[in-house]
Parts: C-alpha cells; structure tokens; sequence
C-alpha cells in the first residue's frame, strides 16, 4: 500500500531554525525534514558549537537553503543582513536550545548571528531545550527559562530520558521532532476551522500510568512512560481532531494543540474520560492499573521490629475501556491497547471481544523489547476483519500511521469502522 504523503498543514510557512551546539542537534536533521514535506520554507542559522555536531552541508541539502552562521559575513550582509534574516519569518525555533542560548535570550545578548536573530526579531519564538538535567534543574537556568515564558517565548520539552552522557538520566532530553512539529503546526496552523481529515471530529486519549495510592507515600503503578498515548494525541490534533487527552502521572512535555486533563488514579482517570464525552472516538492507550488497596492508609504503614508485612487487601478497579465501549454516549470508534509479554494475539483477541472495543492496538512489552517506556514500538492492529502486523518504527510513526487508519474509518461515514473499513491489508 503507498504511504500517504504528510498533508501540506505547513503551506506557504516561513521558518527561521536556530541550531544550537548540543549532541541532539542530529534530531534538527529529521525536524528539518518533515518541515518541508508539509509545505514548510526553513531558512537554516548555525551557532559555531552547532557546526560540531551536523555539518552545514546536510543541513543545506535537506533544507535547500544555504546556512547562515556569521555575524560579520560581508556579504551575506550586504546580500540579506540579519536583521532582515529575523524578519522574513513566520516563526523561529531554536532547536536544542542550549543552557548558554536560553541564557543569552534572556539576558539580551548577541555577540553571534544566532542570539543577534533572536534579539532582533519581531515573530513568535518557540524553543526546544537540550542539555544535561543538571543543567536544566540550575537555578540560573530555572530563572532564564522563567523570564522568556514571561517574555512570550513558547517552549516544547524538554523530556526525560537518558542522556548522551554515560549513566545519565533525567529531565534534559530535546523533545521528539514529531513533538516539535506539533508544536509549530499548533502556533501556525489556521486560526479558523480545524483543517484536515478528522477535522470536527471530538477525540479522548487516554495516556500513561495510574498510580494507586497504598498510604500517602506509597502507591502500585507500572513502567509505562505515556510516550505511545502522547503521540496519538498529537497525530489526532495535527490530522484536525478536537483531542482531550487524559493523561496519569508521566514526566515528558504535553502535546500542543491539546486539551490535557491530569489524573492519578483509575477512577480519576474514569471520571475524566465519562467528562469528556460525546466524542466522535477514543483511544485507550494508557496503561491502568486493574487493582487498587481497599482501604488506602491514612498514615504511612509503618515497619515494626519482628512483625510480619502488613497485608495488602486489593480490588478491582473500573475498566475503562469497556465502559467507553458500553457507555450510553458511546464514541463511533474505540480502540483499545493490550499490552502482553504472552500469548499476545490470543490474549488481544479475547480482550476485543471481552472489553466490546472495535479495534485493539497489540503489543508485547516483554522485558527484553524494550517497549515499555522506550521510544519504538512494534503493533498488531486486531479487529473483527482479523490481524494486521505491523513492523517496528517510532512511536511517533506508529500513532501517525494509527490515526491515517482512524481517518480512514471516518471518511465518507460518521459510523466508526473496522480495519477493513480503513483500508487494511
């Protein structure tokens, strides 16, 4: 089957890219790229330290724009200038943006092109940060980072993850390009009607873990790190869909364009998502927790010299997802999630069945593949039209290719679907 081309949400857009000198900056390669696909012009600027980790030659070629770098280049001044350079934009996106740019951009410096650009321009700023969590928690960047958000600038991240540096792990991590991109689509997208496949469609997103308190201290959850459910709601937001995103506790950047409500437990969860409807569809990809403590300590549960533990009561807690399924206001199309280390389709197709859900996105999250809380993913799309395999690719690819199959469902009926009806193979 082709592969759809990336609709043109970007048409006619100028971007000003800022890169600046961090180890992420080879991500810059792919945002660049996807830029153009939708219809983006990316005028390229390089700090010194970005020239050390991308070449300004596949910058160039990907951007089919020449890099500008030099503050003091004769003729590149005389040919554009840079104060002409931070006006002939839509928008400007520093990405990464470094602890030291941050800082420049707060204090007002520009002693290179790039924080010259920034101090000179009239346009939106949006910022994606990089750098080492240490970093990121310093106070002085703290302060930085809090005067630009006074000052207008709009930031997207960063996230949490490991680091380039070894045994390095924390809030620091540049923010995903898809994520990136949803950013810029959300500041530069129509200020009319939604435009796109799902445009007018209402969706809910469910996303990331829930945590079950055991005592104000404790509580039972699971590695789920809400990347999967994130990425659905932004692809339902960029395809024009109105998205309510419900998300547990996680530690990554919201999606832009959505409307986020945070939650902690599963009947917090199933409140907000009973809020949420009508909807047009739901997509159950966060992973609840099925049990809860009966009787949550009031106090921390305390160790006592020679006693035994203290025992743990559970029940059940609400399912969700075959509620939405079951519910009076009913969306036209669910999906669910089955997250298995065994059996995985036999165990997705019961679940299909069990839960009354339409289709059921399948994966294994056995400790060896790393999917649980990792950034690819590898799923099997299970409906009453049978099993649809998918191969491994980014979470970001798998939640773009599952709400083409959504807008698929929809096109030409306000009924929900099946993968036959989306045009699986």
């Amino acid at each position: 089957m082709v592969k759809p081309a990336p609709l043109q949400t970007l048409a006619g857009k100028r971007l000003l890219l800022v890169i600046g000198g961090g180890i992420a900056a080879y991500k810059v390669l792919d945002l660049i790229r996807r830029l153009r696909e939708r219809g983006a012009s990316v005028r390229p600027v390089m700090t010194a330290a970005a020239k050390e980790f991308v070449t300004p030659l596949a910058v160039s070629a990907l951007s089919n724009e020449s890099v500008h770098s030099d503050l003091f280049d004769l003729d590149r001044e005389n040919e554009i200038g840079h104060i002409r350079l931070s006006r002939e934009a839509d928008l400007v996106v520093v990405a990464p943006a470094t602890a030291n740019l941050l800082a420049k951009m707060a204090n007002g410096l520009a002693d290179d092109l790039a924080s010259a650009v920034l101090l000179a321009t009239d346009k939106p700023v949006l910022v994606a940060p990089a750098m080492n969590p240490f970093m990121w928690a310093n106070p002085a960047t703290a302060r930085n980072v809090e005067r630009l958000r006074a000052d207008g600038v709009h930031f997207i991240g960063p996230e949490a993850g490991e680091m380039a540096e070894r045994n390095e792990a924390g809030v620091g991590r540049l923010a995903e390009p898809m994520s990136i991109l949803a950013g810029i689509e959300a500041l530069l997208g129509p200020s009319g009607p939604l435009t796109g496949p799902l445009a007018g469609r209402r969706a809910i997103v469910t996303s990331g873990p829930t945590h079950e308190p055991i005592d104000p201290v404790r509580y039972i959850a699971n590695r789920s790190s809400g990347k999967q459910g994130h990425a659905i709601a932004a692809a339902l937001a960029r395809a024009g869909a109105e998205v309510t995103l419900v998300s547990g506790p996680v530690t990554i950047a919201p999606p832009a364009g959505v409307t986020v409500v945070p939650v902690e437990t599963a009947r917090e969860m199933l409140a907000a998502v009973e809020a949420a409807l009508p909807a047009d569809l739901a997509v159950m990809a966060a992973a609840v927790a099925d049990w809860r403590v009966a009787a949550e300590g009031a106090e921390k549960i305390k160790k006592a010299p020679g006693s035994e533990p203290a025992p743990l009561h559970l029940v059940e807690n609400p399912d969700i997802l075959a509620t939405v399924s079951r519910h009076p206001k009913r969306p036209s199309l669910v999906v669910g999630f089955a997250a298995e280390t065994q059996n995985l389709l036999s165990n997705a197709a019961a679940k299909l069945a069990r839960k009354g859900c339409d289709w059921i996105v399948a994966n294994d999250v056995s400790p060896g593949t790393g999917i649980m809380g990792g950034d690819r993913n590898r799923v099997h799309l299970v409906s009453a039209a049978g099993v649809e395999d998918w191969p491994e690719m980014s979470k970001d690819e798998v939640a773009a290719r599952l709400v083409q199959r959504i807008a698929g469902s929809f096109s030409g009926s306000l009924g929900g679907g099946t993968a036959e009806d989306s045009g699986a193979q």
